[in-house]
């Protein structure tokens, strides 16, 4: 192999590994057999959620993920892989592919990282099924408001007692 080639490899393992170190979670999948539309909506979808996603040989994803410190995540490097990249929600790769997974049955998860933790592919699912970060806000907000709705419906309760009995 001439220099510029290996200087050109060399700079896209660089790349791909600060998108590893960067990411707060990481979906590795098999897309081998994904219609171009299917892939075109899957790629559109992770897209409007903040998610890239990049086909990326395995060679340069195995170098990558030792420059990562991520060796662990080296094992499911075989065969096709396509990467999902999320810098900002950790649910959203998780989430996408999952459910896009139960329709394109060709879509396989291998697993991934979830906040610099190498998981499998179980994980990975499982953590699809959690709400997203809205979503688990909005559980939050509801479960700091009742106590105050609570006592609102009390002290309503009571002023309508003393009603009644005037």
């Amino acid at each position: 192999m001439s220099e510029a080639i290996i200087a050109k490899k060399a700079e896209q393992v660089e790349r791909v590994a600060e998108k590893m170190k960067s990411a707060v979670s990481i979906v590795v999948v098999d897309s081998r057999g994904l219609t171009v539309e299917q892939d075109t909506v899957l790629r559109r979808s992770l897209r409007e959620s903040g998610v890239e996603f990049r086909v990326v040989k395995n060679s340069i994803l195995t170098r990558a993920a030792e420059k990562a410190g991520l060796d662990d995540l080296k094992d499911i490097f075989v065969g096709p892989s396509a990467v999902a990249f999320s810098n900002e929600d950790v649910i959203a790769p998780a989430k996408i592919i999952n459910d896009f997974a139960k329709d394109a049955e060709a879509l396989e998860i291998k697993g991934g990282t979830i906040e610099g933790a190498v998981s499998t592919k179980e994980e990975i699912q499982a953590l699809a099924k959690l709400p997203n970060r809205e979503g688990m806000l909005s559980m939050l907000l509801s479960v700091l408001q009742a106590p105050v709705r609570n006592v609102a419906y009390a002290v309503k309760a009571v002023a309508e007692s003393k009603d009644d009995v005037a």
